[in-house]
């Protein structure tokens, strides 16, 4: 392959893991990328599981052997069958030595001797059908990150010094692929976090609560919002002071996070203030209505604060027509606001205790709470003060 070529190829490979999205997406872009790339008939990139001291296969692709997958669920090898991505590596360039650089191996190399990881190496080629395999480690943030691997069947050409130089290049452009998508993940996860108490944000409600609906609209999911409201945190910021009302609300979301551990895929979320919400797709109403008893129960007991009021929303109650997300946001939220002025120790249900909830007349000026007549009060509203 010409120096053209091989640019060319480094510019794919990088396009190509830039547009991807997901951790495995970026692994399956980077082998594709590089056993294109460089020629090769099968490609994976391994991570080096430190806690566990394996290298785990993230993704292979090409032509796969018996036993392969493209993404397996379990494909690990012990380090020290591969002290290369250890000590080798460690003695060559941690400290003070050269770049890593890949090396080539073939099916016809030694297979013991003092190196005895080429045994390891040679073994595989030999039992996967394969003649020759060049190895490149994957380094980040100064760190041996894990590999990348490309072989070549039989009767292939084996691979060459020139091979594995290129194979080097193509992993440092690996490497800062996925330092990229670590950033970009990071950046995902603050804009969808809440700094506080770790839930979801707002934002992250939003977003699921229309892909909720979307599912709902076309199959029929049940889909169930749950609002709550810390009763009396404005008494604990006033006596103990606000480092005292912050453990209130991280203890507050612990439980929430708990009670939704108990509905599948639910999404437990901080909106603002002294206000969470428990969005849940698929289980049954009657599931998500025992989960939030239970959370109460659990809120009465914090010993901070005065419990919590909660409404639920579920499409899986007579709750009437949803032509978009602010009705049933609307529902919820009014059949809190009826739970915390009736002091309930329960959550209040939208269409079993009260139908037309969300279409009466709103609080009187004096009372703080509005509901929502505009999603997009919803959405910009700053957080609410503890009451």
């Amino acid at each position: 392959m010409g120096d053209d070529a091989r640019l060319k190829a480094v510019v794919g490979l990088a396009q190509a893991m830039a547009a991807a999205h997901t951790p495995r997406e970026v692994a399956h872009a980077a082998a594709l990328g590089a056993r294109a790339a460089i020629g090769g008939s099968f490609a994976a990139v391994s991570e080096w599981d430190r806690a566990r001291g394996r290298l785990r296969v993230l993704v292979n692709v090409g032509e796969l052997a018996p036993g392969e997958e493209t993404f397996p669920e379990d494909e690990s090898y012990p380090v020290h069958d591969f002290p290369e991505i250890t000590e080798f590596l460690h003695e060559r360039w941690a400290n003070g030595g050269s770049e890593p650089h890949a090396w080539v191996e073939a099916s016809e190399g030694p297979e013991s001797g003092a190196g005895a990881y080429f045994h390891q190496r040679v073994a595989a080629l030999r039992r996967r059908g394969r003649s020759s395999c060049v190895v490149a480690p994957v380094v980040l943030h100064g760190r041996a990150w894990g590999e990348l691997y490309v072989a070549r069947g039989l009767g292939a050409p084996v691979f060459d010094r020139d091979d594995a130089d290129f194979a080097t290049v193509l992993a440092a452009v690996i490497a800062a692929g996925i330092a990229q998508n670590e950033r970009l993940e990071e950046v995902r996860r603050l804009a969808f976090t809440d700094p506080l108490t770790g839930l979801g944000n707002r934002r992250a409600v939003d977003v699921r609560l229309d892909e909720a609906l979307e599912r709902y609209r076309a199959d029929g999911t049940v889909v169930s919002l749950v609002v709550c409201d810390i009763n009396g945190l404005k008494r604990v910021n006033d006596e103990y002071g606000h480092a005292a009302g912050d453990r209130l609300l991280e203890r507050f979301g612990s439980l929430l996070s708990l009670s939704g551990a108990m509905l599948p895929g639910a999404l437990a979320a901080r909106l603002g203030g002294d206000e969470f919400c428990l969005l849940a797709v698929g289980p049954p109403a009657d599931d998500v209505v025992r989960a939030v008893n239970e959370l109460c129960r659990r809120a009465g007991n914090l010993g901070l604060g005065e419990g919590v009021a909660c409404g639920v929303a579920s499409t899986g109650d007579p709750i009437g027509p949803l032509p978009s997300a602010r009705r049933l946001l609307r529902l919820a939220d009014a059949a809190q606001y009826r739970a915390k002025a009736a002091r309930s120790g329960k959550p209040v249900v939208a269409g079993r205790e009260i139908v037309h909830l969300a279409d009466e007349t709103p609080p009187p000026p004096g009372d703080r709470r509005r509901f929502r007549g505009r999603e997009s009060e919803f959405r910009g509203r700053e957080g609410c003060e503890g009451r």
